[in-house]
């Protein structure tokens, strides 16, 4: 299993599974003299760390990240950054009745087709556990990126029910258990994931991540594109299923007219009519706001049963005790915000680079 790793100049390398006795990140790259220490990741882990509310997973994990390596005395010294955290709270006990059995929608039938092995504790790797290092990388990449980008990510879909986008405040985001901008759909998702929850299923989502203050010129015209590996490293996100750009698949029903991005000039400097490119246009950025979206899949581990094989061929059912996010989207939002931050730091050291 060779590609744990992603980024160019800004690169990271993630390692560890959900029941082992840590997981870890190893980011490489990182300028030297930033100031940076475990209190400047931390807000970041807690905003992804399981159990916080009934939503989620009853999973207790602190989260607690230990610097390692790459910092002295406070400031980055240009050498690899390591970090890891502890895991606490395994059940590897839960698990025990479908070691030898392949639950549909997850990656048990897939690893062994792959490997001829596999963690069924949690899942191993395949867990969303490891996306905990991801945000630590990502509380890094903020580092590296101008006090002038902010990165804004909220939940804007779960099931069928859609926020309204002309309600968004990015001040109602953190006051709800839901990243939710809608304040009027704060209640509906409630009542929506309680029944969901105490059924023993769950559902999917769509998670939104806006940057704004991104600096025009980023990514590469063909095969650096920005909008490319923006969708590569939210489809590298466990569950996740698709992705768009701007206004994405609806561009369909757009006709070019519509779609255009007309631009004119405003205090001496270009400004867009419009956004449907998602501030990215021949792989470049554009200064306008970078908008992705991606859809994560219902959590795969659910109390009803299906109909599934073991390891030997045999037909057999199956249904996984545990404690599970009945909807996984939900901590998938600063996920996607370090994946982002990510991505924009790789792309403006590479910009130094190359045009200084």
């Amino acid at each position: 299993m060779s590609d744990n790793s992603y980024g160019k100049l800004f690169r990271v390398t993630t390692w560890g599974e959900s029941h082992g006795p840590s997981i870890g990140c190893v980011v490489d790259g990182v300028p030297p003299r930033l100031e940076l220490s475990e209190a400047d990741i931390q807000p970041f882990l807690d905003q992804r760390k399981p159990g916080q509310n009934r939503f989620t997973t009853q999973r207790q994990e602190p989260d607690q990240v230990k610097i390692l390596s790459g910092v002295f005395k406070g400031l980055t010294t240009g050498t690899p950054i390591s970090m890891i955290i502890d895991n606490k709270d395994q059940r590897s006990k839960d698990y025990g009745d479908i070691k030898d059995k392949f639950r549909p929608g997850h990656a048990d039938f897939t690893y062994i087709q792959k490997y001829g092995i596999r963690d069924y504790r949690g899942g191993g790797r395949s867990s969303a556990r490891e996306t905990a290092m991801r945000v630590a990388a990502g509380g890094v990449a903020r580092k590296v990126l101008s006090d002038n980008i902010k990165i804004t990510g909220a939940l804007v879909q779960v099931g069928d029910k859609k926020i309204n986008p002309d309600n968004w405040d990015d001040n109602q985001i953190n006051k709800n258990p839901f990243w939710c901008p809608d304040p009027e759909m704060v209640s509906q998702w409630e009542t929506y994931l309680d029944k969901v929850r105490k059924s023993g299923s769950s559902i999917g989502a769509v998670i939104e991540i806006r940057a704004s203050g991104v600096p025009a010129g980023l990514g590469e015209p063909i095969y650096g594109k920005l909008d490319a590996e923006l969708a590569s490293a939210m489809m590298s996100i466990n569950a996740v299923k698709g992705v768009e750009i701007g206004s994405g698949f609806s561009t369909a029903s757009l006709t070019g007219e519509e779609n255009a991005d007309q631009i004119r000039i405003i205090n001496e400097k270009p400004h867009f009519q419009s956004n449907h490119a998602g501030g990215i246009s021949g792989g470049i950025s554009s200064g306008q706001d970078l908008v992705v979206r991606f859809v994560v899949k219902p959590t795969s581990s659910i109390l009803t049963p299906r109909d599934t094989i073991d390891k030997n061929g045999n037909e057999t059912e199956i249904f996984t005790k545990g404690r599970h996010d009945p909807c996984v989207g939900i901590r998938a939002v600063p996920i996607g915000e370090a994946m982002m931050a990510c991505v924009i730091a790789d792309h403006i050291m590479r910009h130094k680079g190359q045009c200084g």
